[in-house]
């Protein structure tokens, strides 16, 4: 028996006053399901019959079968991508419906794109006088913020909001944000039995993967770091069965790798040399010197840090580390790092090969930033 009950959960137990006459759009993927793995789109059937229009998908796909960056899913005639060539509700798309209901489980870190179709779901439908109706899913893991925060001129798909790299909100919290800014009508569905301070685990929900190389919650917990280096030619892990918790690149020796992660003191963390091959994207085919990062105390644990000390030991060690050169995620003229990292101040510092503590200083001012100004929209000042 699950702890928490997510929002598509209080609609299958019949919490629908939120609905009540609407003519409705669902935007779900395969994670969109309540705690018996009953699909979003059977329970709206099944609820309101004829009165479910249209469907919606985001990066990924329905089927959640798209594996990598700028990738448009096969998508069924009768859903709408809003990935791809069209990455926000055309006024077409909203014709016939009251209000598009928002179902993504998102991961807590700014560049998962499902928070950029949220909020330019919310300024389309903003713009057509229709409703958002969000219903909320756990962050999986918890509310606890790191920096970097994003400079709104490097805002792209990968991060369109100044927030930090882990925001520490879910999908409602973040809808409730975009209201502010659009001024739309939105509905927030909430959970029950949620706390900012739980994992995934902790939830007694079933993990369903939100896209192919989001594998597990411990994938979940290091992304917000090693994403990073998908602005980098190492290897961030795809192609292998533990994506984003293995990393590294050809010639540079694991045990070297290791040692150097080892003397930044990183804490809540264990690094295990290892060589691996990767079956697809990066260097496939080719073997590969790495670690796969252990995450033995969550509490103790920085992931974004974490990532910033990886990025310091490749630029180190390996003789043919390069920073990606665009088109990333739809952007022609930025460096990737610059987007996923949310300015170009991090890339320099990895360059000039910065102390540790000063990234440490800025992402958790950063974080305290954000925080102060979020308490105060909050609380209306």
């Amino acid at each position: 028996m699950s702890q928490v009950m997510t929002g598509l959960d209080r609609v299958a137990s019949g919490d629908i006053s939120a609905f009540r006459g609407l003519r409705l759009g669902l935007l779900a993927h395969p994670a969109s399901v309540d705690g018996r793995l009953r699909h979003a789109v059977g329970i709206f059937r099944r609820r309101f019959s004829r009165r479910l229009r249209s469907l919606f998908a985001p990066q990924h796909g329905w089927f959640g079968e798209a594996q990598d960056n700028m990738i448009e899913a096969v998508t069924p005639d009768r859903i709408h991508s809003l990935y791809g060539r069209v990455r926000e509700p055309t006024p077409e798309m909203l014709n016939g419906i009251d209000a598009v209901v928002v179902d993504l489980q998102d991961v807590g870190t700014r560049v998962y794109t499902f928070t950029q179709t949220l909020y330019l779901v919310t300024r389309a439908c903003a713009r057509a006088g229709k409703k958002v109706i969000v219903l909320d899913r756990p962050n999986p893991i918890g509310g606890a913020v790191e920096g970097p925060g994003l400079d709104p001129a490097y805002a792209s798909f990968v991060g369109l909001t100044d927030i930090p790299l882990r925001h520490g909100m879910t999908m409602g919290e973040m809808a409730r944000r975009y209201q502010k800014t659009f001024g739309s009508d939105v509905v927030v569905v909430g959970m029950k039995g949620w706390q900012p301070r739980m994992y995934f685990e902790e939830t007694g929900l079933p993990w369903v993967m939100p896209s192919p190389n989001m594998p597990t919650v411990e994938t979940a917990v290091v992304y917000p770091g090693t994403v990073l280096l998908e602005g980098t030619s190492a290897s961030e892990g795809r192609g292998t069965v533990r994506p984003f918790e293995i990393v590294g690149a050809p010639n540079v020796p694991p045990e070297k790798f290791a040692r150097e992660l080892l003397s930044y003191r990183l804490r809540g963390v264990v690094f295990r040399p290892l060589s691996f091959q990767p079956t697809f994207n990066k260097h496939a085919g080719r073997i590969c010197g790495g670690v796969q990062i252990h995450v033995v105390d969550r509490k103790k644990f920085h992931t974004t840090l974490t990532g910033a000390a990886i990025l310091k030991a490749l630029r180190r060690l390996d003789p043919g580390f390069r920073w990606k050169k665009p088109p990333y995620e739809y952007e022609t003229k930025k460096w990737p790092i610059d987007i996923l990292s949310g300015s170009g101040r991090l890339r320099k510092m990895i360059d000039a090969d910065r102390p540790l503590r000063e990234f440490k200083e800025w992402f958790e001012s950063d974080a305290r930033r954000f925080q102060a100004r979020r308490r105060s929209e909050e609380s209306g000042e």
